[in-house]
């Protein structure tokens, strides 16, 4: 219970609230800009199969799963995006296609697995952590924490994609999180 409870914190933490998805790519090396608009429910899911069929023979990469729910939605996550990531998670563990064969099969397939995975990377993964005796256990799971030490107060505003009027003509591109003066905190 108390994984699935952090799951959903982290995932809210991540949640981003703007419609559509902006690409500029300069020079063809890399994304310079990406909106990241995937919903709550398809990480939850993606996170899941992930998590479950770490120890399987096929491993399932969740930014595989939802780069293919991206290139079927047309970078838009709704009702069916469930449903298009458990057909390529069965499609995937049944050994009938590869992620290799998904980046030869849909051309903006590559694009959005590299897109996701700029902003995903690295929060799926093993971890150890400290069991009751003192002992540290390797465990695999959502690696991404909240940066307010535990205990300590903070407001937070879900202010992501909210317009700004001063400067330029822009969207806010964080999430704003305040604590007291000397709260202990991790970037």
């Amino acid at each position: 219970m108390l994984s699935a409870l952090i799951l959903a914190a982290g995932i809210y933490l991540y949640e981003s609230r703007t419609e559509g998805i902006t690409a500029v790519q300069t020079s063809g090396d890399y994304i310079k800009w990406v909106d990241f608009n995937v919903s709550s429910e398809a990480l939850k899911k993606a996170c899941l199969l992930d998590v479950e069929s770490y120890e399987n023979e096929v491993h399932l990469d969740w930014i595989t799963l939802l780069a293919y729910a991206a290139v079927r939605g047309g970078g838009r996550f709704d009702s069916k995006s469930l449903t298009y990531i458990e057909d390529i998670a069965g499609q995937l563990s049944d050994g009938e296609l590869t992620s290799q064969d998904l980046g030869e099969k849909y051309q903006y397939f590559s694009y959005y697995y590299e897109a996701y995975s700029a902003v995903l990377g690295g929060m799926l993964g093993e971890y150890e952590i400290e069991n009751e005796t003192g002992e540290y256990e390797k465990k695999y799971g959502l690696k991404a924490f909240s940066p307010i030490a535990k205990g300590f107060a903070y407001q937070d505003y879900d202010d992501f994609g909210v317009s700004r009027s001063f400067g330029f003509k822009r969207q806010h591109l964080g999430h704003d999180m305040m604590g007291l003066i000397g709260t202990p905190t991790r970037i």
